[in-house]
Formats: C-alpha cells, structure tokens, sequence
C-alpha cells in the first residue's frame, strides 16, 4: 500500500511541476510588438552581416555597413580603430569616389578617399612628341599621395589617405569650389578647400579644422606628407631626368635644390614653397605661412636609362602644420603646370627661379638679355629660324670684341721674330729674357693680355647659352628641319646597339657643329701658334692647341649627341658666322704691313706709361734678378 501511495504521490509531484512551468511559459510569452522587433532586428543583423562579407577588405566596407544598418555592434568596431572619427564611416559619402574639377588647361581628379588630388591632367601638352595623343598627366595611377598623420586625444595614429572625406562642390562665379571634409561630428571636421579658376594652373589650397580642438592632441604639430613618383613625359629620359629637381624656397627668399644623385636629403628651415620640377613642367606648393621646419627627400630612379623608362625621380616632402589656439588653418596653393619662365614668373611668387639659368652673370644675362631677345624673335618667326636670328644678332654684337682679339693675335705675330731673337740671346738667363720682353710690349705699344679679355668676355655668354637652350620651354615639340623637336635630340639614325656616352642613336646637329668648331679651331690655331714663342717653364700651347683641334670637335660629337638640337643648332650657326667674321677680318680689315709699320713708329716714340698690373709685375722680376745676382756672389 505504501509503494502504491508512493508512487502516485510522485505523479501528483510531475503533473504539479509540468503545469508550473506551463504557468510560466505562459506568463513570460511575448507580445507581438516585442515579436515584430525581433524580426526586424533580425532582418538588419542579416542584411549588416551581407554588407559586412562583402566589404571586409577595408574599413570603408564596414563604414558602409553602419551607414546602412546602424549596427552599434560595427560602429563599436570603428570606434576602437578611428576614435571620434569613426563617424565620417557612417556618412554616404564613406565609399569610393571622385570628385572632377577643371579649365581650360587643367584637368584635376580628387578622390573621396584620402581628399587628395589622384589626377592632375595639362590639357595642352602631350608627352613625348607632338601628335602621340597621350597628354601629360603629371598625377595618376598613384604615383602621389597627400597625407595627414593626426594624433587623437585618445591615443589613435590616423592617416587621412585611409579616410573618408565628404565633397561638396560650388560655384562662386567662374570659381570651382571643392570642399572635403573629414568629419568627427556634424560641426567637427578637417577641410582641404580647392579653389580653380579659369585659365589657371594655379589652385587654392586650404587646410583648416574646426571643433577639433578637444579631438586632436595638439601638443605638436600635424605632418603633412607630399610624395609624388615623377612620370617621364619627353623622348629622352635621361636628359629629362638630368634637369628633374626638388627646388624649394626658405629664409625670405633664398632658393635652393636638393640635389641629383640616389637618397639625397635636405632640412631647411622657413620653407615658403616646395616644387617637384621635373624637365618641362613642375608641380608646386606654397604656403602663406612658411613652414618652421621641413625634410626633403630626393632619390634617382633612372639607374640604367635603357631600363629604367617610365619614372626619373621619387620625391618626398615632410611638412608640419602648426596648431593656432587648437586649430589648423593654411592659406596654400598648388601649382601644376609648365616649367615656363614667363608663367612662372607672372604670378610674382619668385617661382621663376627654379628655371636653371645659371648663377651670378650667366642667369643675368640669360634673365636680361636672352630670354628677351628670343622671346621677342619667336613671337613673329618660327623658332628655328628664331635660334639662327638670335644667334646672328648675338655674334654681331660681339663682333668688336672678336676684332680686338683678331688684332691683338695680329700684332703679337709681327713681332714674333723680335720675340724669338730675344729668346735666343738670353736662352741661358730666364728673368732677363722675361725682362727685356716685358720692354718690348711696352715700346711697341703691345698688350699681350689684349687677346685674352676679349675671349673671357666672351666666355659668359657662349656659358650661358647653355643654361638658356635647355631650359627653354618654347622650343619644347617645335620642329625645325629634320628635327621634330628642338628640345631633344635630333635623331636622324636609330643604331641597333647602345655605344656607351654617345647613346643609340645618330643626331645631326651636333655633327654639324663639331665639322663647324674643327674648322674654326683649324683657322685660329696657325696665328695662335706663330703669336709668341714658348716661353720657359710654360707649357707648350702650340702642341696643345693642336690636340685641341681634334679633342673639342669630339667633345662636341658625344657629348651634344643627346642634347637639345637647339643648343647644337645654335652652336652649329654660332661657330659659322665666327668663321666668316674671321675671314672678312683676316682678309680685309686686319693689315699685316699696316700694323708692323705701326709699331715700329711705336718704338720711336716715348714708351707708354705702364700700368699698376705691368708695374708691380716689373718690380717682381727686378726684385727676383737682384736675388739671383746676390746668390751667385755667395
């Protein structure tokens, strides 16, 4: 009996607990508000789950994720890694974009991401040579990037080429205005405004935060990196590369360059500008307010230039921003354009002078007198016969200093056998042959330095073209004859081999201007020879200049053959009108006779006066003499 009242006593004790939990099932069940919340809660972890496998390659993805669900989860997630600025992830905007802006002679992309310009397209030049259709584009294929590296206050290192900025684009009359913003919050942001106008290749630039004061650490300054892998754009990648320079101007006005060669570094100090200058354009920022402190970075890439053939330099620039009163705020520009002196120089911002001109008197007369005249001749003739015209003009003018050359080798000619005489009869006494030669001048009314001014005043100019020609953006695809562009070398055979310094190939200018110096050289050598007998101790000029003859027409030959044919062509026209010069002068207007009749009258009158120079050169050898006289006593 008891075993029977056990056991339904158990059965009771189940149905009881059975019913219980039924009672409370019952009670806890949901209402149907609470059902179709978990629904759609449900239905948005799906959708965020979708978002998320598709994008998990990058922070955008998971940005674009919140945008759409507003996931705590994943903006929890963004959060950790992007601090405050976890929500410019959370904007439309949060995804791959561009943003075009352009004129009429630039064409500038920037992308959402990173706010930065990602193309910068010349719409009047192309690359290489004229008609290839391929315009220079000096930005593409993320060969640049600009970045910020921004310190949080809660300890997050952000790089804004990794985020997201807003774009908003206006028009203020013909302006183009571009905003992007990195924002922190509604009123929070970190704006990089470009302003185009037309007609320009210079472009607002501003860089300013607002309500970052308390996101930001702004214990030091924000760096600012420029970086930019220089894109060949001419025929010639080595000569391009030769004239590729990172220039920059610092301390009020002072410009300098970085240097050619692989890892070169700068750190100047007050930087107002920065310019990557390639050959035949440049890309440029300034800055209202200079730069305290800066690095600069350059590194050649053109190792082997039948290899290396799409870049020439990787240049790099780090640039801090100061905070004011917690805030950033930059006045800047950029400059994308030709390397022009005229453009450059218009926009009176001393950008002119990354134009290699050439130092002390060659950049002025490059600066006062070349780049004038030819400007004036190419403005109404084409730009070959411009360079002869220019030449013509430019020989002329130097035409009296070539005459007074002319004479004074004519004068030390007629009195060649005097000199030798002289050298033979004090053959065993150096000083007194140096004497009584120095009296003979006097006498005769001779400067032996006369030949020499005139050839040293001519050296500056003969330099300075040589900084002219190739810098000289308007010759730039211009052709000219054979050649198709007087900014290159003038190929007229391509060799199916590599012939070390001279390069792969046959330029005729250059051929033209070595046959032209040889000549010329051939001509002078003879009167240079015979104008004053070798003296003691000195170097044979006679077997020098007859080396001469043959070294500087090849010099000519390997070296111009992958120089501007400009340069070689006005060498070439410079050389031969010097020929002519020297004939008409040799042959009509200098007199042998004429000229030894005139010393010898020289010689009966009073000697001239000598000068300090002839003086103390006296007083030297008399001193010496007197030295020597008491030695042979001893």
């Amino acid at each position: 009996m008891e075993e029977k009242k056990l056991d339904l006593n158990s059965i009771i004790g189940f149905v009881l607990i059975f019913g219980i939990l039924i009672w409370i099932m019952y009670q806890n069940k949901p209402s149907a508000a609470t059902l179709a919340a978990d629904k759609a809660k449900k239905e948005l972890s799906i959708k965020a789950a979708k978002a998320k496998e598709l994008n998990t390659k990058s922070l955008a993805a998971a940005s674009l994720a919140v945008a759409t669900t507003g996931d705590s989860t994943q903006l929890a997630q963004l959060q950790k890694s992007l601090g405050n600025f976890a929500y410019s992830a959370t904007l439309p905007t949060a995804k791959e974009g561009f943003t075009i802006i352009e004129n009429e002679v630039v064409k500038l992309k920037i992308a959402n991401k990173g706010g930065y310009i990602v193309e910068a397209t010349l719409k009047k030049f192309e690359k290489f040579k004229k008609g290839s259709g391929e315009l220079v584009e000096l930005i593409k294929n993320n060969n640049a990037d600009l970045n910020l590296q921004l310190q949080t206050s809660d300890n997050h290192n952000l790089n804004t080429k990794e985020l997201f900025f807003e774009p908003t684009l206006t028009k203020v009359g013909a302006d183009q205005i571009l905003s992007m913003k990195l924002k922190a919050g509604a009123n929070e942001f970190l704006e990089y405004k470009y302003i185009l106008k037309p007609n320009e290749y210079m472009v607002g630039f501003d860089i300013r935060s607002q309500g970052l004061n308390k996101v930001l650490n702004t214990a030091k300054p924000l760096d600012l990196q420029w970086n930019l892998k220089t894109y060949r754009n001419e025929k010639s990648v080595s000569y391009e590369n030769q004239f590729s320079e990172l220039y920059y101007e610092h301390e009020d006005g002072k410009i300098s360059y970085v240097g050619q060669g692989k890892d070169k570094e700068e750190t100047p100090e007050k930087v107002s500008y920065v310019a990557f200058k390639q050959h035949f354009f440049t890309s440029i920022l300034l800055t209202n307010t200079p730069f305290t402190t800066s690095k600069l970075q350059s590194n050649n890439l053109v190792l082997d230039a039948k290899v290396d053939t799409i870049f020439t330099k990787q240049l790099k620039a780090t640039l801090p921003l100061a905070y004011a009163n917690g805030e950033i705020d930059y006045k800047m520009s950029w400059y994308f354009g030709p390397s022009d002196y005229k453009v450059l120089e218009k926009y009176n911002k001393n950008l002119e002078k990354i134009i290699p001109l050439g130092w002390g008197i060659f950049g002025w007369i490059n600066k006062f007198v070349f780049i004038p005249l030819f400007g004036f001749l190419s403005s109404y003739i084409a730009y070959g016969i411009a360079i002869i015209v220019f030449t013509v003009i430019v020989k002329i003018a130097m035409s009296p200093i070539t005459y007074k050359s002319f004479l004074s080798q004519a004068k030390m000619k007629v009195l060649r056998p005097e000199l030798t005489e002289l050298g033979e009869k004090y053959s065993k006494d150096a000083m007194k042959k140096q004497q009584e030669t120095m009296k003979l001048y006097n006498k005769a009314g001779v400067n032996p330095m006369a030949g020499c001014i005139p050839a040293l005043i001519q050296m500056p100019f003969m330099m300075a073209s040589f900084k002219f020609f190739p810098s000289a953006f308007e010759l730039r695809q211009k052709s000219f004859l054979w050649a198709d562009d007087l900014s290159s070398f003038d190929e007229v055979v391509k060799l199916p081999f590599h012939i070390p310094l001279y390069g792969d190939h046959i330029s005729l200018f250059p051929i033209l201007a070595a046959i032209a110096i040889f000549f010329y050289m051939k001509m002078t050598s003879g009167d240079q020879q015979m104008a004053a007998p070798q003296q003691e101790g000195m170097p044979d000029m006679a077997k020098m200049m007859k080396y001469m003859i043959y070294i500087s027409p090849l010099m000519m030959l390997i070296f111009f053959n992958s120089y501007g044919a400009g340069l070689s062509l006005y060498n070439f026209i410079s050389n031969l009108i010097t020929i002519g010069i020297m004939f008409v002068i040799k042959n009509y207007i200098v007199d042998s006779d004429k000229i030894h009749a005139q010393i010898q009258q020289n010689k009966l009158k009073e000697p001239k006066k000598q000068g300090k120079f002839q003086q103390k050169l006296q007083e030297v050898m008399e001193q010496a003499e007197a030295q020597k006289a008491l030695d042979k006593k001893k």
